[in-house]
């Protein structure tokens, strides 16, 4: 995959479940699944979202449910496909697109 791609941001809470596990371990399954390139989780330590509540990862403040993004990169088309399977599963959070230019794209070899 190289050229003009389309960037999926999912902003979820670390404490959000789905069936008992992660959404965002739900997400990235799915992805993999639905032949996506690939898909990565980032943990935040400080954020808040439309409630306005800060989850930090602070002493003082320290509090649950810190944000955490899952980031996947594919051709457009894959990831409008993609944005159904979504809807079941970010109650809470924001989801966004980017136009994105891939420059490199290679896995390890086994």
């Amino acid at each position: 995959m190289a050229g003009l791609a389309t960037r999926l941001s999912v902003f979820v809470g670390e404490d959000d479940l789905w069936h008992h596990k992660p959404v965002h371990h739900e997400i990235v399954e799915r992805a993999r699944d639905a032949g996506l390139a690939g898909a990565t989780v980032l943990s935040g330590c400080e954020g808040y979202g439309a409630t306005s509540r800060i989850h930090t990862t602070r002493i003082l403040d320290l509090t649950e449910d810190l944000p955490v993004v899952v980031i996947i990169i594919d051709t457009e088309d894959k990831i409008r496909a993609f944005l159904p399977e979504l809807d079941e599963l970010v109650g809470e959070g924001m989801v966004t697109l980017e136009d994105v230019e891939v420059v490199h794209y290679a896995g390890r070899h086994r």
